[in-house]
């Protein structure tokens, strides 16, 4: 009897549409066909048949990507945008600020109880400590 292994997470099943490719990888590799082959057909009179195929190559490469990189379920574009975020839009260092509602009705404006705890950490640590 032949044995046939079942994923533990179904989840991550894709459904297949044509030659074993999903929906997402069949639009990706009709789009670079239809970018591709057009540029190869134009180019390989101007710059020779070499070139030409490695244009087309060129041109084709970010569509192959887009269609086959996927990394923790997440699609190409995806983990490109959460790279940007948190490299370049996103401050590296957040720190901890509260803002307190009730300043205007205790008199102590902003200064609160945690820079008060702030400030008595900061003291300790600047103080040497005795040996004994």
């Amino acid at each position: 009897m032949p044995y046939v292994n079942v994923p533990n997470d179904l989840s991550k099943i894709k459904t297949k549409m044509a030659f074993n490719l999903t929906k997402r990888q069949l639009i990706c590799f009709g789009g670079a066909a239809a970018v591709g082959i057009p540029s190869y057909l134009l180019a390989r009179s101007a710059i020779g048949n070499t070139w030409a195929m490695f244009l087309m190559l060129a041109v084709m490469l970010p569509a192959f990507l887009l269609a086959m990189y996927e990394k923790d379920g997440l699609p190409f574009e995806k983990v490109v945008r959460n790279i940007i975020r948190a490299r370049f839009l996103r401050p590296g260092v957040r720190p901890y600020q509260t803002q307190n509602i009730y300043a205007p009705f205790t008199g102590r404006g902003d200064a609160g109880k945690e820079d008060a705890i702030a400030d008595r950490k900061a003291t300790k640590q600047a103080r040497p400590r005795r040996k004994g």
